[in-house]
């Protein structure tokens, strides 16, 4: 079995194999690259979608940015991401529509054994021979916004339209529609029309917000 497929069966699997090393050396390559770019270069966007598993038409990475992978990403239409996204796809990462990421977000689809002689190999003398990982998918729904600071773990699936509160660090499931935060993340309430904001809107943009006001 090859160590991507080891991955994708969730199995441990050697991080350090030249096969893997292969794909994240482009991936980080290129992360280097997209952060050195002017925000404004036309050609910048193109960079990430080279190396992404998919991502839809519309997107935005502010940067710095960094995929351990990049090809085990994949991302919907309409995706914005604040300063320091970072992603350790060892597994696959699917993303939905209209997903926004604040500064310092961070996606993290790999893991360790707990016990240290399986997660470093100790031989005789005591010394780590061989580091074992292993890797768990996360699913993110349409239009989730994960606030500043949010840290997601391998296995998780968060529900369309909730939002993740700043600082949260997201152990287990969300489910749809609903406000949650904490460390751990929990569930904190359903979101509901009590939390319009529409008094905020200014008539002078009533144009540019036409589809954020609710008629």
């Amino acid at each position: 079995m090859m160590e991507e497929e080891k991955i994708f069966a969730g199995k441990i699997f050697n991080a350090s194999s030249p096969e893997l090393q292969k794909i994240k050396h482009e991936a980080h390559i290129a992360c280097q690259k997209y952060n050195a770019m002017n925000e404004y270069d036309t050609f910048r966007p193109n960079i990430l979608r080279e190396i992404l598993g998919s991502i839809g038409p519309h997107f935005r990475f502010q940067g710095p940015v960094q995929f351990n992978y990049g090809k085990h990403t994949f991302i919907g239409d309409c995706f914005v991401a604040n300063f320091n996204f970072m992603v350790m796809d060892d597994a696959r990462i699917y993303i939905g529509n209209n997903v926004a990421c604040g500064p310092n977000v961070s996606l993290l689809a790999t893991n360790h054994p707990l016990l240290a002689q399986e997660r470093l190999g100790l031989d005789d003398n005591g010394a780590a021979t061989a580091f074992a990982e292993y890797a768990d998918e996360i699913h993110i729904g349409n239009n989730v916004w994960l606030a500043a600071g949010v840290t997601v773990l391998g296995g998780v699936h968060i529900g369309e339209n909730s939002v993740i509160g700043a600082g949260s660090i997201v152990t287990h499931d969300i489910q749809a529609n609903v406000l949650a935060a904490g460390v751990p993340c929990r569930p904190l309430r359903k979101l509901t029309e009590k939390d319009s904001c529409h008094q905020l809107f200014l008539e002078e943009d009533a144009e540019h917000f036409r589809y954020n006001i609710k008629k």
